[in-house]
C-alpha cells in the first residue's frame, strides 16, 4: 500500500508539472524562472540532508560531474523545455519528452557498454512513429519555421540533454555517491550558474508577474522537485528501477488530461494515434520479453 502510494503522488505531480510549467511562461525569462525553481529547491534540499546529516564532502572530480549534472538535469535541459512549451501545449511535450526511456537506453550502452535488447528497438520504432503520427501535419509541410515544428526540435533537444544527465546520475551513483547529496550539489550549482548568467544580462531578477506565476513556481520547486524526487528515490529504493521507471509511461497520461481539460487540448486521429504509439513503444522498451509472452499466454525459449 505504501509503494502505490508513492507510486500515484510521483506520477500525478510529476504529470501535473506539464501544466504548471505553462503559467511560468511570459511573464519573467526563463532563466530568472529557473534560478527561482532550483534556487527555492536547493534550498529544501541541503536543509533535508543537513537534517538527515548525509555526508556532502567530495573530490574535485566529484565536483566536477555535479556541474555537469546542473547544466544537463537542472539547467539546459529545463531551459529547451520551457522554451518547447512556448510553442507546443503540454500534453504534446510532456509526450515527446517520454522518449527519454528510448535515449537513455542508447546513451547507457554508449557510455556504460550495457548490451541493448532486441525488443528495445521494436520499441524505439513505436515510439519513433507515434512522434511522426503526432506531429504529421506539420512533417508532412515540413515548414522549419512552424511552432510545432520548432516546439517539437526543442523538446526533443531537452530530452537528449536531460540523457546525458542521467548518465551523469548513474556516474555518480556507481561511485556511491549519494542520490540526494548529487542533487543538493547540482541544485545548487544549477542556482549559481544560472544567478551569475542573469546578473551580467539585462534581465532582471525582480519582475512582475500574477499570482499564478510564484504558485505554479512554489509547486514546481517544492512538489515537482523536492517532494516528487523524493517519492521516487524511494521507490527505486523498494520496488527497483525497473518497475520504478513505469513512471515515465504513466505521467503523460496525467499531462494529457489536464491539457485537455485547461488548455483546450483538441483530440484529432493522428493525436490519439501517436499517444498510443509512444506509449506502447516506452512500455515494451521497459517490458522483458519473458514478461510480454507470459502475459500473451505464449512460451519462448529466447529471454531478452
Amino acid at each position: 500500500m505504501k509503494n502505490l502510494f508513492l507510486y500515484a503522488i510521483t506520477v500525478l505531480i510529476w504529470g501535473s508539472t506539464w501544466l504548471a510549467i505553462e503559467y511560468q511562461l511570459g511573464s519573467i525569462n526563463e532563466f530568472v524562472s529557473l534560478f527561482y525553481r532550483f534556487g527555492l529547491a536547493a534550498v529544501c534540499m541541503w536543509a533535508f540532508v543537513i537534517y538527515k546529516r548525509v555526508p556532502m564532502r567530495f573530490s574535485r572530480r566529484d565536483h566536477g560531474f555535479f556541474i555537469l549534472l546542473a547544466l544537463c538535469n537542472f539547467g539546459a535541459n529545463y531551459l529547451f523545455l520551457y522554451w518547447a512549451q512556448a510553442h507546443l501545449t503540454s500534453a504534446m511535450a510532456s509526450i515527446a519528452f517520454s522518449l527519454l526511456l528510448v535515449v537513455n537506453i542508447v546513451n547507457t550502452k554508449l557510455f556504460f557498454a550495457k548490451p541493448i535488447a532486441k525488443r528495445i528497438y521494436f520499441g524505439a520504432s513505436l515510439g519513433t512513429l507515434g512522434i511522426v503520427s503526432l506531429f504529421w501535419h506539420d512533417l508532412v509541410a515540413f515548414d522549419l519555421q512552424s511552432e510545432a515544428f520548432l516546439g517539437l526540435s526543442l523538446a526533443l533537444l531537452g530530452t537528449v540533454v536531460a540523457s546525458l544527465g542521467n548518465m551523469v546520475s548513474v556516474r555518480n551513483s556507481n561511485q556511491q555517491i549519494d542520490v540526494m547529496a548529487g542533487n543538493a550539489w547540482g541544485m545548487l550549482y544549477s542556482a549559481v550558474m544560472l544567478a551569475t548568467y542573469v546578473a551580467f544580462s539585462e534581465h532582471q531578477f525582480i519582475n512582475q508577474a500574477p499570482a499564478s506565476y510564484w504558485w505554479s513556481l512554489i509547486y514546481l520547486s517544492v512538489f515537482g522537485t523536492v517532494i516528487a524526487f523524493g517519492c521516487y528515490f524511494s521507490l527505486l529504493k523498494n520496488i527497483g528501477p525497473e518497475k520504478a521507471s513505469y513512471l515515465i509511461v504513466l505521467f503523460p497520461f496525467v499531462a494529457v488530461a489536464l491539457s485537455t481539460l485547461f488548455e483546450g487540448f483538441e483530440w484529432q486521429q493522428n493525436t490519439f494515434i501517436g499517444f498510443i504509439l509512444v506509449i506502447l513503444g516506452n512500455a515494451i522498451v521497459l517490458t522483458p520479453l519473458d514478461r510480454i509472452y507470459a502475459w500473451l499466454s505464449i512460451r519462448s525459449p529466447v529471454r531478452s
